[in-house]
């Protein structure tokens, strides 16, 4: 979507000698042709769409309405910040990356309700579009795995203190606090700062970026913080404790779908050697960073938004999330065929409890 320059490339520097990502591109095309479909929405992902956007402006407007107590509207906060996160899986994902629609004008549309989340369209395209699906997994580059520089340790290069000795115990609660850090802080930090990673030129920006990112916050805190407290009788420590657990439950959710697809066991992070290449062909260093979990589950792909099958979405993020469960089938026989790992949990709560174990190890047993 945008154009930066990158300061240092890190290079892929293996051919596909296998065939492995030819083969699999080739019986994913097979796959839309023989069966007539798009590769983009279709009418359940229309309807999923309606519902959840509708989760975001029901509970919103039920919440101004004034219609609740004080104890409903908290409950109903909660309620808003998991359709929000449901809207960035689901809706604003596809859009981002292009892959909602064939037509790029209701891509770019439906891109602005990322901003419902209190984040910014635009440095999400370069630190994930850009960055996190090109450098998945690598220490120093890929920024999706640093969540909380020095609070949460997710790479075995990354530097360790006392703290993170017991981070598998806060991690979780961290996660839910990042929404906050999103809002009010990280967007700007990334936005102002020199690079991203080690290799991304971040100098320069189109000045509607400028425009973009001010007036989009002012709006959110307007909406989510100034209108509430306007409208609503209750007191600023009744909406602090509101705001606050919307954006714990926001951030919660958000954090585990995103980092249970590759900060769980079987999952690598490789290094650049002194050169800044990877000794690997890219869609197998995706194999090997990438996992999916409960990727059978009808439940977990509506919640999800296809974040829980990472590995074909990494493969493949200019197909919409709609189609994933059955590309699983194609990628893992494809990558059983090659001798290529296909890493999966079967379960969230597999998926969960591997997550837990690998904050452990970066924690408190590499710090013993």
């Amino acid at each position: 979507m945008y154009q930066h320059q990158l300061m240092q490339k890190v290079k892929f520097t293996n051919r596909d000698t296998l065939g492995f990502y030819s083969t699999v591109r080739s019986r994913v095309d097979d796959y839309f042709k023989t069966n007539n479909i798009s590769k983009f929405a279709n009418g359940a992902m229309y309807l999923k769409t309606v519902i959840i956007l509708g989760g975001v402006v029901g509970t919103y407007a039920l919440i101004i309405s004034n219609i609740l107590t004080p104890l409903g509207m908290l409950g109903a906060a909660i309620v808003l910040g998991v359709f929000k996160a449901l809207t960035g899986f689901n809706v604003c994902h596809d859009a981002i990356h292009g892959s909602y629609s064939d037509n790029k004008m209701v891509n770019h549309l439906l891109s602005y309700t990322f901003y419902i989340l209190g984040a910014n369209v635009y440095i999400w395209s370069i630190t994930h579009n850009q960055v996190h699906h090109t450098y998945t997994n690598i220490p120093g580059h890929d920024e999706d795995i640093e969540v909380a520089p020095g609070i949460i340790r997710l790479s075995p290069l990354d530097k360790i203190n006392k703290m993170q000795k017991y981070q598998h115990i806060y991690g979780f609660l961290v996660y839910g606090l990042a929404s906050l850090f999103w809002v009010f802080r990280k967007d700007y930090k990334k936005f102002f700062q020199k690079k991203i990673g080690d290799s991304w030129d971040n100098t320069k920006h189109p000045a509607i970026e400028y425009f973009n990112l001010f007036f989009f916050k002012l709006l959110y805190y307007f909406l989510f913080i100034g209108l509430p407290l306007y409208l609503l009788p209750i007191s600023f420590g009744q909406f602090l404790i509101g705001f606050l657990m919307m954006h714990l439950a926001q951030g919660l959710v958000l954090g585990l779908v995103f980092q249970l697809a590759h900060v769980v066991e079987g999952t690598a992070f490789p290094e650049v050697d002194v050169n800044g290449n990877i000794d690997e062909v890219w869609a197998i260093h995706q194999m090997y960073t990438t996992a999916d979990f409960s990727r059978k589950s009808p439940i977990a792909a509506f919640i999800c938004g296809g974040l829980n099958m990472q590995i074909e979405h990494h493969l493949f993020p200019k197909i919409c999330h709609i189609h994933y469960p059955q590309l699983s089938a194609i990628v893992q026989s494809t990558a059983e065929e090659f001798n290529i790992p296909y890493i999966e949990n079967k379960t969230f709560i597999q998926a969960l409890g591997s997550h837990y174990r690998m904050l452990k190890k970066f924690g408190y047993d590499e710090f013993k």
